[in-house]
């Protein structure tokens, strides 16, 4: 064990929900983490890793191939063959170095070996290796346009595909992004930051009592990791579990119309153009829902996942930070309430009545 418990770090809960969430459902389309240096940043997304449950993979495949979902070809062929062997391993985080080519991050091919064999020409990169892993981007505000692009193509497909000179060779590519960013250092394009599922702006912590008591577990983990570990172990299971639970009841998770329609009128009042955002918050709500134990999402799902996946999507001002209108946002929903409330009476006043009346007219006949 090198990583530091994920249950351990002191406050920042809004960064911890944001990443948990993408872990129980990385359709979300990761998390853009937004700070200065020191508040817990990587700590966090490594702490991660440790947390979740094992997966089960093809054993031997460098992309890391799912058994049970998308496969590469040759994994595709032993399944047929019905030769698959499969194995069982820690997820990991996978970096990404700021300097990194495209070919180191989509992998090189052998044009004259690929007509031949296929996916077996390929070398792979860095998104083979983070298949179905966490990919850790730190300082993503300095990373090159165009890797981004490919990375966020990769993220929102779940394929990495590779083409030289009419040859097109591709492998499933899934993975939880995680980006890290001190926006002293610059920020991202609009373009950019709307491919991010989630954002959360990560502060030092003012309170003093916390502070201690980051020195203390540090301190304390620096000198027996192990003895740290056995402490936080019982709160790691049951936040593993309650993750696990979510992964499994998340199908299940059902949103109406009506919430529906209330994501797409906040999104239209905060003038937010892009319909990834209405998406993004409808998947949130549910994921919500589904950590929460329930099939159903409400509208605390909604407001909780709005203040998630809309503050980098509002419209600003050059070197503006990311901004929620929450007022707006509360009296729309504190809105939407009464008025279910209303209907829902008026519903109740109409049964009465004809109840009533049904009462009335048995009386009649009697």
């Amino acid at each position: 064990m090198t990583a530091f418990p994920f249950t351990a770090i002191v406050g920042q809960e809004k960064m911890k929900k944001a990443l948990i969430l993408n872990a129980i459902n990385p359709k979300i389309g990761g998390v853009l983490i937004r700070g200065e240096k020191g508040t817990a940043k990587s700590t966090a997304v490594r702490a991660l890793a440790e947390l979740l449950p094992e997966i089960e993979v093809v054993e031997n495949c460098p992309f890391n191939c799912n058994p049970r979902g998308d496969m590469c070809d040759i994994c595709k062929e032993n399944s047929e063959k019905g030769t698959l062997k499969t194995t069982k391993r820690k997820m990991k985080v996978v970096d990404l170095p700021i300097g990194s080519t495209e070919d180191r991050v989509i992998g090189t091919l052998d044009i004259e070996k690929a007509i031949k064999e296929g996916v077996k020409a390929l070398e792979p990169g860095i998104l083979a290796d983070a298949n179905r892993n966490i990919l850790y981007i730190d300082e993503v505000n300095l990373l090159d346009d165009h890797i981004v692009d490919i990375l966020l193509d990769a993220a929102a497909m779940g394929w990495n595909t590779i083409e030289r000179e009419g040859i097109k060779v591709k492998h499933p590519s899934k993975f939880i992004l995680v980006g890290t960013m001190n926006p002293e250092e610059g920020e991202l394009r609009p373009q950019i930051l709307d491919r991010f599922g989630l954002m959360v702006d990560v502060e030092g912590l003012n309170d003093v009592k916390q502070r201690v008591e980051v020195i203390k577990r540090v301190e304390e983990f620096n000198k027996n990791p192990n003895e740290v570990y056995s402490r936080y172990e019982e709160e790691q299971i049951k936040l593993r579990e309650k993750i696990e639970n979510a992964r499994k009841i998340l199908d299940d998770v059902k949103i109406s119309d009506d919430l529906l329609e209330l994501i797409s009128r906040i999104c239209i009042e905060l003038n937010i153009p892009t319909n990834r955002a209405d998406i993004t918050v409808a998947r949130t709500a549910k994921t919500i829902a589904s950590f929460n134990g329930r099939d159903y999402v409400n509208s605390d799902d909604i407001k909780e996942a709005c203040d998630l996946a809309l503050p980098h999507r509002m419209r600003r001002k050059p070197f503006e930070p990311p901004q929620l209108n929450n007022e707006k946002i509360e009296e729309m929903i504190n809105n939407f309430e009464e008025n279910n409330n209303n209907s829902n009476n008026d519903d109740n006043q109409n049964e009465n009545k004809d109840e009533k009346e049904n009462n009335n007219n048995d009386l009649k006949k009697n």
